[in-house]
């Protein structure tokens, strides 16, 4: 992976380890020359994660909406930003630029993020992989939840299974590194139709 979108808060949060955790990933990026495709903010989560980037060389590609361009207060640092039109354009675009995308601690922008990219991989619509970064616990009522809808019959265990989860950055990274897509939906051929 060249490119990785990384989901997140535009608050900082109350969780110290959350904090440094998410910097601890923009450092790992960098390391590994893998560009940080994020949504441009340097405040918050997004704004750590980016610099944990920046301050170990890495590149950083900032997409937002100009509509937030000036609410989210945008990084000056980065190596390069693009403004979209809107919302929808801006995750497209977040789509295009990224060959894998992590899902990190963050409120409900961060969840329609990873529900929709989640989604559409879901649908077949692209075959990168997906990993959700559970730091300190925060995504565990997701996993839990996610494990009901399985067990309701409303998710199969294929596509709970194919969202990569891990407690740590390098073991996240590893998962999506071995991630096998799904293979193309069985319900969406004619015959069913």
């Amino acid at each position: 992976m060249n490119s990785i979108a990384v989901f997140c808060g535009a608050s900082l949060g109350n969780d110290n380890i959350i904090i440094s955790e998410a910097h601890a990933l923009g450092k790992t990026l960098a390391q590994n020359n893998i560009t940080l495709v994020y949504g441009a903010a340097k405040i918050g989560i997004m704004g750590v994660v980016a610099k944990g980037v920046l301050e170990n060389n890495g590149k950083v590609l900032g997409i937002i909406p100009n509509f937030l361009k000036t609410k989210e207060i945008v990084s000056e640092d980065l190596t390069q930003l693009i403004v979209t039109n809107n919302m929808h354009d801006r995750k497209v675009k977040m789509y295009e630029k990224s060959d894998g995308f992590i899902v990190i601690p963050g409120g409900f922008g961060t969840m329609d993020e990873f529900f929709e990219i989640t989604t559409w991989g879901q649908l077949g619509l692209h075959i990168k992989p997906i990993g959700i970064l559970n730091i300190n616990g925060y995504y565990d009522a997701l996993i839990q939840q996610s494990k009901v809808m399985v067990s309701k019959g409303f998710l199969s265990e294929e596509n709970f299974k194919a969202v990569v989860i891990d407690n740590t950055i390098d073991g996240l990274l590893d998962k999506m590194n071995s991630f096998k897509p799904l293979p193309a939906p069985k319900w969406l051929n004619k015959d069913r139709l």
